[in-house]
């Protein structure tokens, strides 16, 4: 059976577990759906294309690094963090203008000038304006002006009119001006409300929404060094014959930072393991399918008489979107070494293969 063999190589990498947070812990190997993104876009390919893939591969050491985390809150804070405006906020920029910073962890506050190192004087009395907008004027505007002056006499004059209503069933042409003026009445009102509506969209809360409070502090990504991989791909000869000619393209695996060295990108024939001559056994670290190992296909070594058995991920490979969000498909694996393929299980082995490489050596490939 075809299939492709790249051996590629990374100074640094972090591959990403998903729910870590402060401390961005990574995977000993990428992940399926990782390796899979990164051939898709070398490809320029903008759907799924089905691809199995077999990863195996080692590290020289584990770092933990530490960097500055900016995040943006959901709400901007009056009294604290770091008050900023967003220089395109209507795109996907985080350009920003810093406005203020708080000095202590409590009790300070933008609008009033409490405790505060201004960064942006001009800015500053902006967002003064616009939260006084908010907070001050515009309330009291709705609470004076619209509660307790427009409503009360729009209430009286409905209540008037449907007193003269009752009174004038019997006369239809005056009636049916009354309904009229109801009818215009019941207009004004619904555009006294809307202008309010728009007033309060343009000139508070839409360039309001401009200002953020951003905070940062230290976090800590696990880096490993000296990374190299050993990645088999079975697909379609089109799709194959794709990869092999953009592998080029493949500029990173896990991070943008994380650049790829390809060292090797060939078609190569695999066969099956009962099939496979008498080789040694190029045991890399390797992620091996959980039903393969259950199942006693392939034989993790015991180590000073305890059985080991690697360690359990739940990897993704690949994706569905189903209602607006991605759903992954979610692969059992264990990740091991020195590992071996039972021979004397009775075969066939399913997606357990043999890549002779030359001068009696061989990987094992396991396809998930």
């Amino acid at each position: 059976m075809k299939a492709i063999r790249l051996k590629l190589r990374q100074a640094s990498a972090n591959y990403r577990r998903e729910e870590t947070v402060d401390n961005k812990m990574t995977y000993p190997l990428p992940p399926f759906s990782t390796v899979i993104g990164a051939l898709h876009k070398a490809c320029g390919y903008q759907e799924y294309h089905p691809m199995d893939i077999s990863i195996q591969g080692k590290y020289g050491s584990l770092k933990k690094k530490v960097y500055t985390d900016h995040c943006f809150l959901n709400r901007t804070e009056n009294d604290r963090g770091i008050l900023v405006k967003m220089v395109n906020p209507e795109m996907l920029s985080s350009a920003y203008v810093e406005v203020a910073q708080a000095k202590k962890a409590q009790g300070n506050d933008f609008y009033k000038g409490i405790t505060i190192d201004v960064k942006n004087e001009e800015l500053l009395q902006e967002y003064r304006i616009l939260r006084k907008r908010m907070n001050e004027t515009l309330p009291v505007f709705k609470k004076k002006r619209i509660e307790g002056s427009f409503k009360p006499k729009l209430k009286k004059l409905k209540a008037s009119m449907k007193e003269r209503k009752q009174r004038l069933q019997e006369d239809k042409e005056r009636l049916e001006s009354i309904k009229k003026r109801e009818k215009e009445i019941s207009a004004l009102e619904k555009r006294v409300k809307q202008r309010l509506q728009e007033y309060e969209k343009e000139y508070c809360t839409i360039p309001y929404s401009y200002f953020r409070t951003l905070t940062k502090g230290p976090k800590y990504y696990e880096i490993l060094t000296d990374v190299e991989l050993v990645i088999h791909v079975r697909a379609d000869d089109e799709v194959m014959q794709d990869i092999l000619d953009h592998i080029y393209n493949l500029k990173a695996i896990g991070r943008s930072e994380d650049m790829v060295e390809v060292l090797e990108a060939c078609m190569v024939e695999l066969q099956e393991p009962e099939e496979a001559d008498d080789v040694e056994e190029l045991s890399y670290h390797a992620y091996l399918d959980m039903n393969a190992v259950n199942r006693e296909w392939l034989i993790i070594t015991e180590r000073q008489g305890i059985s080991a058995r690697g360690t359990r991920y739940y990897l993704n490979k690949n994706y569905q979107i189903e209602q607006g969000k991605r759903v992954f498909c979610k692969k059992s694996v264990v990740y091991a070494s020195g590992y071996t393929i039972n021979l004397e299980e009775d075969g066939p082995f399913e997606n357990i293969f043999v890549d002779p490489v030359g001068n009696g050596q061989a990987y094992i490939v396991n396809f998930v």
